[in-house]
C-alpha cells in the first residue's frame, strides 16, 4: 500500500448552475408551477452517477426535499461503460415494495437525455449523516470515528441487518430483470461481466498483470456450490447509507445491483471496510481495526439468516479484484485529464495493489 498523497480526481465536468436552470425548466413540465430551489451538487459526489439536491416549492402536493441521480456525462471518460437509470429506478421500486429496507421513494424517471444531458430519476431526500469516503471514516476527525465502541457496534449490527433482510425478503421473481446475461449460474455470469468490464477499462491502455492474476486465482479457488442467487445491492457498504444517529435511514446507490450469491454482497462489505482500514494504517493511523471485522460480519449474518457464509476467501478476493478494476479506470481517467502520468508498472495505479497481491498469494488473511 502506497502512502503517496495523490491528487484528488475531478468528479464532474458539468456546470452546476446550468444544471439548476435546466432542472427547473424540466420540473415545470412534470409539476406545473413548481420550482427547484436551493439546487446543490454535493462536494462528496462520486465519479459515477451524479447527485443533485434540491427542494420543490409548490403548494400541492408539498413534496419538499428531493435528490436527483443523473447518469454520468458520456463525454467525461466515465467510470462505467453504461449507466442504466431505468434499471436503478426499477431496483429501488422493487426493494421498496418487497422489503422493509429504508429505500427512498422514487418519484420520477426521465429517460430522455435532452433535459439534463443524460437520463435521471428523482427521489425523496432523507436527512441524516453518511460515513465519509474522503477522508475515509477510518481516519480521525469524523463522527463515526469519534463514536463509542457501543455506538459503532449498533451501526455495524444494523448495517449487516440490511443485507440479511434484503437477501431474505425480496422475491427472486420480482428481480429477474437484474439477471446478468451469459451462460452458467449467477456467479459465473457475474464474474464474466467483470471480465468484460476489465477488458473495456484496458482497451487501448496498459493491462494489469495483477488483475489478470487475480482472475486466474478466482478460477483456481472457485466455490464448489455457489448457492442460489438473491438480489445483491452491489455497492454494499456503509458509505452508501444515510444514518439517523446510528440507525439506517436510507439505503442508496443501487447501480451495481445484480442477481448473485449472498456472499458477493458480504465480501464487498467486508473488503470495502478493509480497503479503508489498510489505507488508514498505511498513513500511520490505527483506524478502526475492530469495526466490521470479517468474523463478526459473517457470524451476525448467519445468526440473522440461518445461512452460514461460505468460501469467503474467494469472495473477499473477488471484491478486491472488482475494486481494483474500478481504481484502474479512475487512474486512467486521471491520466486522461492530465492529473497523473502512467507509471512503468501499471499495477501501481491500483491504490490497494499490495493487499490484492497478498490475496492472490493467499497470505492476506494470515
Amino acid at each position: 500500500m502506497t502512502s503517496r498523497q495523490e491528487p484528488r480526481p475531478r468528479t464532474t465536468t458539468r456546470d452546476p448552475e446550468d444544471l439548476a436552470r435546466r432542472l427547473t425548466a424540466w420540473l415545470d413540465t412534470r409539476l406545473p408551477g413548481a420550482k427547484a430551489a436551493g439546487v446543490t451538487v454535493p462536494a462528496s459526489n462520486g465519479m459515477s452517477s451524479e447527485t443533485l439536491l434540491f427542494d420543490i416549492e409548490h403548494p400541492e402536493p408539498p413534496l419538499g426535499a428531493c435528490a436527483l441521480r443523473l447518469a454520468a456525462d458520456p463525454a467525461a471518460y466515465t467510470v462505467f461503460p453504461v449507466y442504466d437509470m431505468v434499471r436503478q429506478y426499477r431496483t429501488m421500486r422493487v426493494v421498496g415494495e418487497h422489503s422493509d429496507l429504508p429505500v427512498p421513494k422514487v418519484l420520477w424517471l426521465e429517460e430522455d437525455p435532452g433535459p439534463l444531458g443524460a437520463p435521471f430519476f428523482v427521489m425523496e431526500r432523507v436527512e441524516g449523516r453518511v460515513p465519509p469516503d474522503v477522508m475515509p471514516y477510518t481516519y480521525e476527525g469524523n463522527w463515526l470515528h469519534a463514536a463509542s465502541d457501543e455506538e459503532r457496534e449498533r451501526l455495524e449490527a444494523a448495517s449487516v441487518g440490511l443485507l440479511a433482510r434484503l437477501h431474505d425478503q425480496v422475491p427472486l421473481a420480482e428481480a429477474q430483470f437484474l439477471a446478468l446475461p451469459g451462460e452458467g449460474d449467477a456467479l459465473r455470469r457475474h464474474v464474466t461481466a467483470q471480465r468484460a468490464y476489465y477488458d473495456w477499462v484496458v482497451d487501448g491502455v496498459a493491462r494489469s498483470p495483477l488483475i489478470e492474476a487475480a482472475f486466474d486465482r478466482l478460477e483456481e479457488t472457485w466455490p464448489r456450490e455457489p448457492g442460489p442467487p438473491v438480489l445483491n445491492w452491489g455497492d454494499a457498504r456503509i458509505g452508501n447509507v444515510v444514518y439517523d444517529g446510528f440507525a439506517p435511514a436510507a439505503v442508496l446507490d443501487w447501480e451495481m445491483a445484480a442477481l448473485a450469491p449472498r456472499e458477493v454482497d458480504l465480501g464487498w462489505t467486508v473488503y470495502l471496510h478493509r480497503f479503508f482500514q489498510d489505507l488508514t494504517e498505511a498513513f500511520g493511523q490505527p483506524g478502526l481495526p475492530d469495526f466490521l471485522r470479517r468474523d463478526r460480519v459473517e457470524a451476525r449474518y448467519a445468526e440473522l439468516t440461518g445461512h452460514t457464509p461460505r468460501d469467503m476467501d474467494f469472495y473477499t478476493l473477488y471484491a478486491a479484484l472488482r475494486q481494483a478494476i474500478v481504481m484502474l479506470r479512475v487512474a486512467y481517467r486521471q491520466v486522461h485529464f492530465g492529473e497523473v502520468v502512467v507509471p512503468a508498472d501499471p499495477d501501481t495505479l491500483i491504490l490497494h495493489h499490495g493487499s490484492l497481491r497478498a490475496m492472490v498469494q493467499g497470505s492476506y488473511w494470515d
